[in-house]
């Protein structure tokens, strides 16, 4: 499957960004799929993850509250709903997408397909 995220930009802190990541070239339905970000000079952490249904999430505690992940079936996209955010939230984000994953698992990085970053820029 190959995933195309977008939706970055700048933004002042307390506004809002909706990240779409399409996916393309696979059962997409059958795929977990994860948002990670990286911020410069820092490691890729996790954001959040949704189940294969869309009835299961998982969030980082520093996003809990303040960001939201959907996904609509019939057009592939899974969707990264981020408020309020904050200065530290400027990263590169990326989707993420795997068949085999595990709930216990979702958090770890080792997720067969990823996108191409889109850069979000949080201001003061």
């Amino acid at each position: 499957v190959q995933l195309q995220a977008s939706g970055g930009g700048l933004v002042q802190a307390g506004g809002s960004l909706r990240l779409p990541c399409a996916a393309s070239g696979g059962t997409f339905s059958l795929y977990v799929v994860a948002w990670f970000r990286q911020a410069p000079g820092k490691e890729r952490e996790f954001v959040g993850a949704i189940g294969r249904s869309g009835d299961n999430t998982l969030y980082a505690d520093s996003v809990k509250g303040r960001f939201a992940i959907s996904r609509d079936k019939a057009k592939k996209t899974v969707y990264l709903q981020m408020n309020s955010l904050k200065p530290e939230d400027t990263a590169a984000y990326y989707c993420t997408a795997d068949r085999s994953k595990i709930l216990s698992a979702w958090t770890h990085p080792d997720y067969a397909y990823w996108g191409q970053g889109t850069l979000v820029t949080v201001s003061s």
